[in-house]
């Protein structure tokens, strides 16, 4: 039984060896390019083909029945066991495209996402970002801002005592809201920005006391620089709160055009003035009238003891 398993076995192996046999012989066939032209154009070619096909495989110790060598030179005339490139169309670019997909497979897939990624960015996060601001700024202008400058004109309304405060804020709530509704935010936040200084200006309430301390000055005078020939004359003040603290005022110096917040300033007057205090100063080194003006609450301006000019100046 165990020899028959072993007939049956090499009956079946023998047709592969067989077929292998035969293609080692083409394979031989192609390799020996001058063998085979030179006895391609023989009158007996199968037969010189044969013989020499034997001899090699001889020479290598290797015995080929004649079947296999008449088998491998007709299989090399069918040209079987020879791969023939399919032709080149669509469909075979396209499947080479997939055979080569590990080389280009991830490039294109992290490209893929990151394109998914950017429309995905720009449509659920840049675009309602946009709209979001843009619908802010409309609300902004065309109820925000409104609604800001009607109640600061209620307050104005409310706190003032003197009818130019109210006729004025009424007139910035007007020309603020057409700012607002053509779009203007710049213009209109400069309205509000009016308005509350208006408010602010009307609510404070303090005196402008001259500075009267040991080693501090009371006044100063300075040449201008675009006529030197003339003479400004500052006194030395503060503004000081109803319960004596001191309170700080927006104040421009006049000198360097800029708009400071300070509790001492130096405030122009004339000639006259700042001889007036001087003297009563040098009297007793006490000044008598050291208030020179006071803002009261509900009003605009400040009412003055004694004349004095436009014009201050924070350092000196």
């Amino acid at each position: 039984m165990a020899n028959t398993g072993s007939m049956t076995a090499e009956a079946q192996k023998a047709p592969l060896d067989d077929v292998m046999l035969a293609m080692d012989v083409v394979d031989t066939l192609r390799h020996e390019d001058n063998l085979v032209a030179r006895e391609m154009s023989a009158s007996d070619r199968e037969a010189q083909l044969i013989d020499r096909l034997r001899k090699i495989y001889h020479d290598q110790g290797i015995e080929v029945p004649d079947r296999i060598l008449k088998e491998g030179v007709k299989a090399l005339d069918e040209s079987r066991f020879t791969y023939t490139p399919p032709v080149d169309t669509f469909q075979t670019r396209l499947a080479r495209l997939y055979v080569r997909r590990g080389r280009w497979g991830r490039p294109v897939a992290i490209g893929l996402a990151l394109v998914v990624l950017v429309i995905g960015g720009y449509f659920l996060g840049y675009r309602p970002y946009q709209a979001g601001v843009a619908e802010a700024a409309r609300i902004e202008l065309a109820e925000t801002m409104p609604a800001q400058m009607d109640a600061l004109y209620r307050q104005i309304f409310n706190e003032t005592k003197v009818q130019s405060a109210s006729d004025d804020a009424a007139e910035l709530v007007s020309r603020g809201k057409a700012a607002a509704e053509r779009g203007d935010r710049e213009e209109a936040a400069g309205i509000i920005a009016q308005l509350e200084t208006i408010r602010d200006t009307l609510l404070a309430e303090y005196s402008i006391r001259i500075v009267n301390r040991p080693g501090e000055s009371t006044g100063v005078w300075r040449f201008p620089e675009a006529n030197t020939d003339a003479t400004n004359y500052y006194l030395v003040v503060e503004a000081v709160g109803p319960n004596g603290q001191l309170v700080n005022l927006p104040i421009t110096n006049e000198e360097t055009g800029q708009t400071e917040e300070v509790s001492t300033w130096g405030i122009r007057v004339p000639e006259v003035t700042y001889e007036a205090v001087r003297v009563d100063r040098q009297d007793d080194g006490i000044i008598q009238r050291n208030i020179l003006g006071i803002k009261q609450y509900g009003f605009l301006e400040t009412d003055f003891t004694m004349p004095v000019l436009e014009g201050a100046i924070t350092q000196w």
